[in-house]
């Protein structure tokens, strides 16, 4: 008889063990075909139209990269309040910026730029993308924010872009050259 309250036992404690385990495995989302899907590119129709723009634009000193995390760019300061700092992480990492322009010696980023669709005037994405304002200023990474659309043209652009004169004149004492027009080097690596 004890061994058949052992032997029952076991049984309880396996069936428990196993219902236990899967009830586990069903939060993770199981990765079947039916849940993902292959995005058809990385831009979308305006991010696409202005990126060529910005090539023929920025000269070899650039680099430019695209859909960049805030993260990788801006972090909040330490804190001894753990609960802080997450709070302030949390506010900016699940975005990115449009276009990152870096100085391609070093890769320091220049500038940011955010092109602002139909959806910017959502009052929402106006909040966040007020926040980030403040943020770029307080950590002075100049923020360009350009109007979203189908065509750019490469003198409205370069006119936009004007200030990366002034800010790589800063940034890097270079002796005094003309005016050269600027030419993005896209790269593939990493971004």
């Amino acid at each position: 008889m004890d061994g058949f309250v052992i032997v029952l036992l076991l049984v309880v404690a396996a069936l428990l063990f196993l219902q236990l385990f899967a009830r586990n495995g069903a939060r993770e989302a199981p990765v079947a075909p039916s849940f993902y899907r292959r995005r058809q590119a990385l831009f979308t129709p305006a991010e696409r139209s202005f990126a060529a723009v910005l090539d023929k634009v920025l000269d070899a000193r650039y680099r430019v990269y695209g859909k960049v995390r805030v993260v990788e760019l801006i972090e909040p300061l330490p804190c001894k309040d753990r609960r802080i700092w997450q709070k302030a992480f949390n506010r900016i990492s699940t975005s990115h910026f449009d276009f990152v322009i870096c100085n391609s010696s070093d890769l320091a980023p220049v500038c940011v730029v955010e092109l602002d669709d139909s959806g910017y005037q959502q009052s929402k994405k106006l909040q966040h993308d007020e926040v980030l304002t403040r943020i770029c200023l307080q950590v002075k990474l100049p923020l360009v924010r350009v109007p979203a659309k189908r065509d750019y043209k490469q003198a409205d652009v370069a006119v936009i872009l004007e200030a990366l004169r002034d800010i790589a004149g800063h940034a890097a004492a270079e002796p005094a050259t003309p005016k050269a027009p600027m030419r993005a080097v896209r790269n593939a690596e990493s971004v």
